[in-house]
């Protein structure tokens, strides 16, 4: 249970940032919300990683590079999961708030993360 609060933190950590850079983005710059998306996307991705592997699971006992491959491919994959979610979102009700799909897609790749992370990345050998 600790872990999946630790977890849920991390989670929230990685909401605000990519929420942030997408609202940031939007405003700021002339990027339109699907590349904002992934220049958000990438940035929380850095910001969950480091608070996972210090705070959230034990270490596996791989080898930073074996344990970082995994953590990439996890993290790739509900990139992928969120970011096509948000697109599918987006171009199938054109009315919704970019910020509200963002949401409803982070829910969705935050459940396939938390699987993988705690039963491919991190779990002991």
């Amino acid at each position: 249970m600790r872990k999946l609060v630790r977890f849920a933190i991390g989670g929230g950590i990685g909401f605000l940032v990519d929420a942030g850079m997408l609202a940031a983005l939007l405003h700021l710059t002339p990027l339109g919300p699907f590349l904002a998306r992934f220049v958000a996307i990438a940035v929380a991705m850095a910001a969950t990683w480091a608070f996972n592997r210090s705070f959230t699971f034990d270490r596996s006992g791989r080898s930073l590079a074996a344990e970082g491959f995994r953590y990439g491919s996890v993290g790739v994959t509900a990139a992928l999961l969120n970011y096509g979610l948000y697109s599918a979102l987006l171009l199938s009700l054109p009315t919704l708030q970019p910020l509200a799909a963002m949401v409803i897609a982070s829910v969705a790749s935050m459940v396939f993360s938390f699987l993988g992370y705690s039963r491919f990345v991190f779990r002991p050998e």
